[in-house]
């Protein structure tokens, strides 16, 4: 049996108990004297006339009477919201038992059901749970989540509520590994996050899953090719995003590596400002292309330059004029712009106003390549001698403590008084 997020459902009795439950429940939705009589032709769908067999032996009559009861849900009922949620429970529950899970049929009748629970006149908070208990009654591996899913996104869209699905990443990630669907279906359900996350304004979760979506796709395309270059624009653009290096490794990406807009992601993986003025000189018509904006750009090269000059030189004071030259500013600005990167969370530092220095901390590299763990090792390799100092400093410490306390023992005995040397005398004799 396929592994499923562990929502049971529970019914009792048979299936013509059930199914006239179901009906019941759809009457309530017509008017008074339509009711009774519709019950009563499910009902009579169900009786054993002679030569048949009961539907408990017949699954094609099953079928074929659920698929009727299915074919009158044109809402979510009149019920309250224990009764509606009791309702498609049930119904999810002869849906998933009828016919085999991915089946054409149980897909038609999804595809069918969906729009209807999404579209109905009722509170969002119970066609929630209606698609989250069906979601997760599906087998993890089932196609159907997909559809499902969907309807969640377009739902939880449509009302500004994203929050409420808790949707993370590394969920989304298993989804993918685990659902029987084709790559192509994979990689719109990426762009259709993308779309969802950046209509709610939320750009750094939207771009993430930007980059899922470049890595489902050929990289060799004309399309993909357009996707990247896309994805390239809005990691520049966006002013919070400052790691590049992932965006770099994508196939997609290195693909289009002749166009101008890689040669500006190249400035920002391991230029400067005047890389970028360069760049901008001869680009300009690019850069309006993409809608770059060129303040912004300064900024995040003048940031990321920073955060260079401050890895370059953990645990060290770099004067304020070291900092102008680099970031290409006046040395009054120096401590805006380090104000700025703390912000941004590239540097961790603290500012001498009287010395007019700036020690690091902390400070976040572009790129890891060899160069930086040369300088990483660097670094392990002068703690590591710093730490042996500080063990050799207490070691020989500990050595004079254990010499001065030898010699202090026999002074301290030897200047005990009579008195004291004949009280311990008596002592011992009474014992």
């Amino acid at each position: 049996m396929a592994k499923t997020d562990a929502i049971a459902i529970f019914a009792e009795g048979t299936f013509e108990d059930q199914i006239a439950e179901l009906a019941g429940y759809i009457s309530q939705g017509r008017p008074e004297p339509e009711r009774a009589p519709y019950v009563q032709s499910i009902r009579q769908k169900l009786e054993v006339e002679e030569g048949q067999k009961p539907p408990s032996d017949d699954a094609s009559r099953r079928r074929e009477v659920f698929s009727v009861v299915f074919g009158d849900v044109k809402g979510l009922g009149e019920g309250t919201d224990r009764e509606i949620e009791g309702f498609f429970n049930l119904l999810y529950a002869h849906l998933l038992n009828l016919w085999p899970i991915d089946s054409p049929e149980t897909k038609k009748h999804v595809t069918d059901l969906l729009p209807i629970v999404t579209s109905a006149s009722a509170e969002p908070a119970i066609k929630y749970r209606i698609l989250t208990n069906f979601f997760n009654t599906l087998p993890r591996q089932s196609a159907l989540r997909l559809p499902v899913y969907n309807a969640l996104l377009d739902l939880a869209s449509s009302n500004d509520e994203l929050h409420v699905l808790q949707v993370s990443r590394t969920d989304v990630e298993q989804w993918i590994k685990e659902w029987e669907i084709t790559p192509s279906e994979k990689s719109t359900f990426l762009e259709r996050l993308v779309e969802v996350f950046s209509k709610a304004g939320q750009r750094v979760t939207a771009y993430h899953y930007k980059l899922a979506h470049l890595r489902s796709l050929d990289p060799a395309s004309q399309a993909t090719q357009l996707v990247a270059l896309d994805a390239i624009a809005t990691a520049l653009s966006d002013p919070t995003i400052f790691d590049f290096d992932p965006l770099f490794k994508l196939d997609a990406v290195l693909a289009v590596k002749a166009h101008p807009l890689f040669a500006l992601l190249r400035v920002f993986l391991s230029g400067g400002p005047d890389d970028l003025h360069a760049w901008q000189n001869a680009h300009a018509s690019t850069a309006g292309e993409f809608s770059l904006d060129a303040a912004q750009l300064e900024r995040k090269i003048r940031l990321l330059a920073l955060a260079d000059l401050g890895f370059q030189n953990i645990g060290q004071d770099v004067p304020y004029a070291q900092v102008a030259s680099a970031l290409q500013v006046p040395a009054t600005q120096v401590e805006r712009w380090v104000i700025d990167a703390i912000r941004a969370g590239l540097l961790t530092a603290k500012l001498a106003q009287p010395a007019q220095t700036l020690r690091v901390t902390r400070a976040a590299a572009r790129v890891f390549g060899q160069q930086e763990w040369a300088l990483l090792v660097k670094r392990l390799t002068g703690w590591r001698a710093g730490l042996a100092g500080v063990l050799d400093v207490v070691a020989t410490a500990r050595r004079r403590n254990e010499i001065v306390t030898a010699a202090v023992a026999p002074a301290e005995k030897q200047s005990e008084t009579p008195a004291e040397t004949d009280a311990a005398a008596v002592v011992e004799a009474t014992a």
